[in-house]
C-alpha cells in the first residue's frame, strides 16, 4: 500500500510543473460563523484539565514537593484559567492538599494527594507504554518544517495537546540519539531536530484515511489500470478532506460548488517539499488546509490554540494570514473562544461531543477529570466516594451532549481579527 500512496505523491508533485493558473479560479464563499456547545464544553472542560496537569508537574519538579502560596500568585494568565490560580486548586481538594508552610505558618502550600500521586505514577506508565507513538508523532511534526526542527520554546506548550511527557526534551533525545538531537539556532534558542528522515512515517493522516479508496483507483484487481495525471486534474484520484458542516450549509448550492471544486484539487502532502508551488494559487491553499489538518491530527484531543499554530507559521512555511483557513473552511475546522482565547479544533475528530477515537493518554486524562469532578462535587466526602474500583470503571462515562450550533451575527472569511483577539 505505501507504493500506491508513493505513487499519489508521485503524480501530485508533477502536477506543479504545470501552470497553477488553472486552479484559481475556485469560487469564493462568505460564510457564518457558527457556535458549536458542545466542543465549546469539550474546550471548557480541559481548560481546566490542562491547567491541574501543569500545576502537577510543577509540584513534581519541584525539589520540595510542593509549590507556595506566593510562588503561585502569577501563574493564571500562563495557565489560561478565569479564576485565581488558588481558587482553582482548593476547588479540587481530591488532587490538591493544602497545608501551612513548615517554617511560615502563614504561607500556604499545596502538594499533591495520594489519590493525585498514584495519577502521576499512572501516568508515567501511560507514557512508557505509548512511547513508540509518542517518538512517531514527535518525528512527523519534525518532518513537516523546513529544516527539520522546531524551538524548543515552541514545542513546549504544546506537549498537552500533542501528548508529550513533561520531560520529552530530555529523555527522548538522551533514549532516542537516531532520532532527536539539540542544536543550537542561528538566534541562539536551542532546537529539537531530527536526526534522519523517517520515510515510514511520511504517510499523513488524510491518505491513511483515503487508502482503500485510493487503491481502487489506482490498480484495479480486474484490469490492473493505473490512475494518470489526467484522473488527477478530473479530480477523480483527489483525496478528500472529511467534511461535517454545520446545520443548514451543507444544503447551500454556493457551498456545496466551491467545496466540490476545493476537492477536486490534486493533494499535497504536508510531508513533500512545497517551494515549487504558487504562493497565491489555489494549490497552495489546499496545501495549507493539508498542513493544518494532518498537525492537528496529530494532537491527542485533535485542537490546540490558535496563537499557538502562529509560532509555527515560518517552520510549517504558512503564508502570514494562514489563519483565516480556519473561518474559509467550517466544514473542516471549528474555532472556540471559550476561557478567554481562540482555539481550532479539528470537527472530524468529534462525534457526539466525544472524541472519536481516543488516545490512551486522553483516557488516563478522563481518569483525572473524574477525580476533580468528584472533588468539586463532593469536597470533603470525596475520598469516601473514591476508590480505585471506581476511579477504573466510571472514569469518562459522563453524559454525551448532543451537537448544538447556533448561527452567529458576523461573517468571519475575511477577517482574523472578527473571532477574539491575536493575543491569547
Amino acid at each position: 500500500m505505501n507504493s500506491k500512496l508513493n505513487l499519489v505523491s508521485l503524480f501530485a508533485n508533477k502536477s506543479l510543473l504545470y501552470n497553477t493558473q488553472q486552479y484559481s479560479t475556485m469560487a469564493k464563499v462568505r460564510l457564518k460563523w457558527v457556535k458549536n456547545r458542545s466542543l465549546d464544553h469539550i474546550i471548557d472542560v480541559q481548560t481546566d484539565m490542562k491547567a491541574a496537569c501543569l500545576i502537577k508537574d510543577a509540584i513534581i519538579r519541584s525539589s520540595t514537593g510542593y509549590l507556595t502560596s506566593k510562588s503561585l500568585l502569577d501563574s493564571q494568565k500562563l495557565l489560561g484559567l478565569t479564576v485565581p490560580t488558588l481558587r482553582f486548586m482548593r476547588r479540587y481538594p481530591t488532587l490538591f492538599e493544602e497545608y501551612p508552610h513548615p517554617k511560615y505558618p502563614s504561607l500556604e502550600c499545596f502538594k499533591l494527594t495520594q489519590l493525585g500521586k498514584m495519577l502521576q505514577e499512572r501516568e508515567m506508565r501511560v507514557f512508557q507504554e505509548c512511547e513508540g507513538d509518542i517518538v512517531e508523532r514527535l518525528c512527523r511534526v519534525l518532518m513537516m518544517t523546513r529544516n527539520r526542527m522546531l524551538p524548543l520554546q515552541s514545542l513546549h506548550p504544546l506537549k498537552w495537546d500533542l501528548g508529550l511527557p513533561d520531560d520529552f526534551d530530555r529523555n527522548l533525545v538522551r533514549k532516542y540519539p537516531n532520532h532527536f538531537q539539540i542544536v543550537k539556532g542561528t538566534n541562539g534558542l536551542n532546537n529539537l531536530k531530527l536526526v534522519q528522515w523517517r520515510e515510514e512515517f511520511a504517510v499523513s493522516i488524510l491518505q491513511k484515511l483515503n487508502e482503500n479508496r485510493i487503491g481502487g483507483n489506482i490498480e484495479n484487481e480486474n484490469n490492473n489500470r493505473i490512475c494518470s495525471y489526467r484522473d488527477f486534474k478530473r479530480g477523480k484520484a483527489a483525496l478528500e478532506f472529511p467534511m461535517s458542516f454545520p446545520r443548514g450549509y451543507g444544503a447551500q448550492k454556493k457551498v456545496k460548488a466551491w467545496m466540490e471544486e476545493f476537492q477536486k484539487l490534486p493533494y499535497i502532502s504536508p510531508y513533500e517539499d512545497s517551494k515549487g508551488i504558487d504562493p497565491n494559487s489555489e494549490l497552495m491553499e489546499k496545501r495549507v488546509v493539508g498542513v493544518l489538518h494532518e498537525f492537528l491530527g496529530l494532537t491527542i484531543y485533535k485542537k490546540t490554540k490558535r496563537n499557538y499554530m502562529r509560532s509555527l507559521r515560518e517552520e510549517f512555511n504558512l503564508p502570514h494570514k494562514f489563519t483565516r483557513i480556519f473561518t474559509r473552511y467550517p466544514g473542516i475546522f471549528y474555532l472556540s473562544l471559550k476561557c478567554k482565547t481562540t482555539t481550532v479544533a479539528l470537527r472530524e475528530g468529534y462525534r457526539r461531543g466525544r472524541l472519536v477515537d481516543p488516545h490512551p493518554v486522553a483516557r488516563h486524562r478522563d481518569k483525572l477529570h473524574y477525580v476533580m469532578r468528584t472533588g468539586l462535587i463532593y469536597r470533603n466526602k470525596a475520598a469516601d466516594v473514591l476508590n480505585l474500583d471506581s476511579l477504573v470503571d466510571n472514569a469518562g462515562n459522563g453524559e454525551e451532549e448532543e451537537d448544538e450550533e447556533i448561527e452567529g451575527s458576523d461573517d468571519c472569511c475575511d477577517s482574523e481579527d472578527e473571532l477574539g483577539s491575536d493575543e491569547d
